[in-house]
């Protein structure tokens, strides 16, 4: 296993012990048994809970490697499709075909993404590590970055912005991300 997936697989454990909404997460995403249900595309939680920078309206990013389009959608209707608000679509994110499903959950909103692609290349796991390397390394950030997601920044503009990182924030974090050997 490699660093910034050990990352990962840490930050949901320490969830059990972290905030009240960190607590009430990992409770709510063991109740629905979604780790074990979808094990086989290697689901990661990701996003802005896991790393403490959210907002009461941020929801739970499952991301998932998915080969096989039409059966992810078929396990996931199967296992959700009667959860509040349920949808899925699929649709084109930098060239890749994504499955994105939606649904609420102990007054959560999950978000599944699945593509083909290994979770620890996607760039929604790829962004939370960097975002959790930099508060490391630089005490301050973390509430400069969720005052900005208040005035409504999202978040990945929130720290190019406060970084100086011109461009696509989504991709300019990457590349900020690698040149300081943060992923």
């Amino acid at each position: 296993m490699c660093r910034t997936e050990s990352i990962g697989r840490s930050l949901f454990s320490s969830m059990k012990f972290g905030s009240e909404k960190q607590k009430s997460a990992y409770r709510a995403i063991a109740v629905l048994g979604i780790m074990k249900d979808l094990q086989a595309y290697h689901p990661v939680l990701c996003g802005t809970i896991p790393i403490g920078i959210d907002l009461d309206s941020s929801d739970l990013d499952i991301v998932m490697e998915v080969n096989d389009a039409e059966e992810f959608e078929r396990k996931v209707t199967e296992l959700y499709g009667t959860k509040d608000e349920f949808r899925l679509k699929r649709t084109m994110v930098r060239g890749r075909t994504i499955i994105k499903a939606n649904f609420w959950f102990q007054g959560f909103e999950f978000e599944l993404f699945g593509q083909a692609e290994p979770v620890h290349n996607q760039y929604a796991f790829l962004h939370m590590v960097i975002e959790y390397e930099l508060m490391k390394k630089q005490p301050g950030l973390k509430e400069r970055v969720v005052e900005l997601k208040e005035q409504g920044h999202k978040t990945e503009p929130a720290f190019c912005r406060l970084l100086g990182i011109a461009g696509d924030p989504y991709e300019g974090l990457i590349q900020y991300g690698k040149e300081f050997e943060l992923i």
